[in-house]
């Protein structure tokens, strides 16, 4: 294998000169490059060694006028890129984009739908290749005014026609782990904290409570509080749902912030967490769950797995998959800390 005589510097590295320095076509350099078509896995690391080597960068402006393409992904979200947990999401977009050599333009809207159609129309006009549509919350969506010949897929929502692919959690899931591991450790009367929003979470969630404590016998509606989802709303729940007799010996909370209120009420009622009291959460908020003393159990929600799921399935339809639209939901994952403690007797 040969250097070419052109040295880095005195003119742009081209393809050719990847190939010439790998021992392969021009051809098999882009196909291992873009990963549109399968290389063998020594050609690949030979052609990826070889453009290392010479400091290669394709010209994105040349193959976009080829393919067509540019090679650009919009990133649409409502507050995700403020956030501190949901941000995760981004970064699996980015990590699966990288994949692809593919470049993520991230807009955020604050939530305001004409900020949004403006982001939008930005995006288009930049002729992005696809849009990944994510919200901050599952929720239920409209269908935003894209083109049908712009592939989207959606994050933590759906449209109710399930005309886009879509990822979400799996709300029922999250209720049921938190409520086995209860369950095992001898939890039978378990209150649930949860929102007074309407929701596909709020919804998801209180049916996995209810289901578990069917299969146990405990009647749920008199052990159901709602109030806002943040801490006060919180305190709110755990004041009233610790204040019956029988007291719950365990709270599963709808979020981290509505468990730190829960704490709050606890402490203010005398009781100590988890002797008197378990609490589980979700979301996994580090600034949250890992900050509360004794630190929560919680409910990880896996925001990067659904970041990389939706790149994946977007470039998928970019590269022209016409299979039928998928409404996924992904597993979560019980993160054990010290909230929750063994009922005795």
């Amino acid at each position: 294998m040969t250097t070419p005589d052109a040295r880095p510097g005195e003119r742009r590295i081209r393809i050719g000169d990847v190939a010439a320095l790998a021992g392969v076509s021009s051809t098999t350099v882009s196909h291992a490059l873009s990963g549109i078509r399968t290389v063998k896995a020594a050609t690949r690391e030979r052609v990826l060694q070889a453009a290392a080597e010479l400091d290669y960068a394709p010209d994105r402006r040349a193959s976009g006028l080829r393919s067509r393409r540019s090679g650009v992904i919009g990133f649409v979200s409502d507050v995700i890129s403020t956030t501190p947990f949901a941000g995760d999401v981004i970064v699996g977009a980015h990590e699966a984009a990288a994949e692809r050599d593919t470049v993520t333009m991230i807009v955020d809207s604050g939530g305001d739908t004409h900020v949004e159609a403006m982001q939008i129309k930005t995006l288009l006009d930049f002729r992005v290749d696809g849009i990944l549509y994510a919200r901050m919350f599952h929720t239920v969506v409209a269908q935003p005014s894209v083109p049908s010949d712009v592939p989207m897929v959606l994050v933590n929502a759906i449209d109710p026609g399930h005309v886009a692919d879509s990822i979400t959690p799996d709300e029922q899931q999250i209720a049921a782990i938190a409520m086995a591991h209860l369950v095992e450790r001898g939890h039978r009367i378990i209150g649930f904290a949860t929102t007074t929003e309407d929701t596909p979470a709020s919804r998801g969630r209180e049916r996995g409570w209810r289901d578990a404590l069917q299969v146990i016998g405990v009647d749920a509606d008199p052990l159901v509080h709602r109030a806002s989802s943040d801490a006060l709303g919180g305190r709110e729940c755990g004041a009233a749902l610790l204040a019956q007799t029988p007291r719950p010996t365990a709270v599963f909370c709808f979020n981290d912030q509505i468990a730190m209120g829960v704490y709050q009420a606890a402490a203010g009622l005398g009781l100590d967490v988890p002797t008197d009291v378990s609490v589980v959460g979700v979301d996994d908020l580090a600034i949250v769950a890992a900050a509360l003393d004794p630190p929560l159990t919680t409910v990880a929600l896996p925001h990067a797995e659904m970041g990389r799921w939706a790149m994946r399935r977007l470039l998928e339809r970019i590269d022209g998959d016409r299979t039928q639209r998928q409404a996924r939901q992904i597993a979560c994952s019980l993160v054990e800390r010290q909230s929750v403690a063994s009922v005795i007797g």
